[in-house]
C-alpha cells in the first residue's frame, strides 16, 4: 500500500516504534534510527534473539536499523541525507531534545519542505507542562483513566495494555497520512503534532463529557458500564461470561432466555433508565440465576436468543481460540519458531504480512547509508 514511502523514524519503546511499524506493515520503507547501544525496548524482558527482547521485536518487524550518534556532527549530516529523499519523519523523542539538535519541526521543514514530521510528546506541543516528560501510566493517572477503572469497592486502577502508547501511536499515522495527502495538493509537508496526553483525553471523552454535562464524578464499575445496565461479566459454575444486551429489546431477549420474561415488563426493569435506578436489584436476580449454571449452557442459551457475550478468556485460551485462528491475525515471525499479532487491517480480504523480524542493531547502516538499502 505504501511501498512508494520512506519513513525515518527516531523513535524508542513504544509509542514511536508502535507508529512506525504501522507504517512499514503497510509496505512503507521504515529506516529506524537507534543511537548507540539501541531503543532502550531491546533490554524490555528476557532476550528473544541476541540483542533485543520479544517486546522489542513485536514493535520493530519491517524495519531497517540504522545507528547514528546525532550528537555529532556526522550523525546529524548523516541524517540530513536520509531526509531528502524522505517523506515522513516520526519521533518520540523527551520534549525538546530534537529541538535541542537543530532537529525540531519547524527548522526541519523549512530544510525539507515536503516532510510530513511527526512530533510525539507527552503533554503536548503547547502549554505550561509541553517540555515535561511522560510515560503510559504517567498519562493514565493525569487524564484520569485510573481513577475510572477497577471495582467500586476497591482501589484505582490502571488499565492493564498500553492503551496510550498504541492509541498515540495510531494518531500520528493518521495524522501523517492525511499530511501525505494533502501534499498531493500543495506539494508541501506540515508538522503533525500527537501526544500521550491527548489520547489518554480522547480515550477518557465520555467520562468527561458526562461530567461536565452532569457535574457527578464517573463511578468505577469493574467490569460494568456506566450507562447500561445490565452490561457486565456474571460469575457461572465454571468462570465469568460477560453479558451485553445494549438495549431493551435485547434485555428482553436475555431474561426469556434465562427463563424470566416478566422481568422486561417489571416497571422497575422495564426500561434501560429503571434498571439503572434499580441496579444492584436486577443483577442480583440475573447472578442468582446464572451462577450454578455452565458457562457454556449459558452462552448457547444466549447465542440462541441473540444476546451478546463472551467469556473471559486466559491468554492461552485466546491464543487457541479457533475464531482468532480463522483471523489469520497471529503470523510467523520470519526466522524464528514463534508468532505475534500482525496488523489489524486486512485489504480486499488479504491482511499485509510479516516480512521481517526486527532488525539486528544497526543491522542496516552500511546498506542504507551507502544507498543499496
Amino acid at each position: 500500500m505504501l511501498q512508494d514511502v520512506t519513513v525515518i523514524e527516531i523513535g524508542q519503546n513504544l509509542a514511536g516504534p508502535f507508529a512506525g511499524e504501522i507504517l512499514a506493515d503497510l509496505g512503507a520503507r521504515v529506516i529506524k534510527i537507534e543511537k548507540p547501544g539501541g531503543d532502550d525496548a531491546r533490554k524490555w524482558g528476557p532476550p528473544l534473539t541476541a540483542d533485543a527482547s520479544a517486546a522489542f521485536h513485536l514493535m520493530n518487524r519491517n524495519k531497517r536499523s540504522v545507528v547514528l550518534d546525532l550528537h555529532s556532527d556526522a550523525g546529524r549530516a548523516a541524517l540530513e541525507r536520509l531526509l531528502e529523499g524522505a517523506d515522513i519523519l516520526v519521533h518520540n523523542m523527551r520534549p525538546g531534545a530534537m529541538g535541542a539538535l537543530g532537529l525540531g519541526g519547524k527548522e526541519t521543514t523549512a530544510r525539507h519542505p515536503r516532510l510530513i514530521y511527526c512530533d510525539m510528546g507527552a503533554f503536548g506541543h503547547k502549554g505550561p507542562m509541553a517540555r515535561k516528560p511522560g510515560y503510559e501510566p504517567l498519562m493514565q493517572a493525569f487524564a484520569g483513566l485510573v481513577s475510572m477503572n477497577g471495582h467500586p469497592d476497591g482501589p484505582p486502577a490502571r488499565l492493564g495494555v498500553s492503551v496510550v502508547d498504541l492509541g498515540t501511536g495510531m494518531w500520528t499515522v493518521i495524522g501523517a497520512l492525511a499530511g501525505l495527502w494533502r501534499r498531493q495538493a500543495t506539494g508541501r509537508g506540515c508538522i503533525v503534532n500527537t501526544s500521550l496526553l491527548e489520547t489518554a483525553l480522547v480515550w477518557g471523552g465520555g467520562h468527561l463529557a458526562g461530567y461536565m454535562a452532569s457535574g457527578v464524578l464517573p463511578e468505577r464499575h469493574g467490569t460494568g458500564h456506566p450507562l447500561l445496565v445490565p452490561y457486565q461479566a456474571f460469575e457461572t459454575a465454571d468462570g465469568p461470561l460477560v453479558i451485553a444486551p445494549a438495549n431493551d429489546r435485547l434485555f428482553r431477549a436475555l431474561v426469556t432466555a434465562l427463563g424470566h420474561p416478566e422481568w422486561a415488563d417489571d416497571p422497575r426493569f422495564a426500561d434501560n433508565e429503571a434498571r439503572r435506578a434499580h441496579k444492584e436489584e436486577i443483577i442480583g436476580l440475573i447472578a442468582g440465576i446464572l451462577r450454578p449454571m455452565a458457562r457454556d449452557e449459558v452462552s448457547a442459551r444466549l447465542d440462541a436468543a441473540g444476546v451478546p457475550n463472551a467469556p473471559i478468556r486466559t491468554i492461552p485460551e485466546v491464543v487457541d481460540d479457533p475464531q482468532v485462528r480463522a483471523l489469520g491475525l497471529l503470523q510467523a515471525m520470519p526466522g524464528m519458531d514463534l508468532e505475534m499479532t500482525g496488523l489489524p487491517i486486512s485489504f480486499d480480504g488479504r491482511r499485509p504480512e510479516i516480512r521481517r523480524a526486527g532488525p539486528a542493531l544497526g543491522a542496516d547502516t552500511d546498506a542504507v547509508l551507502g544507498g543499496e538499502g
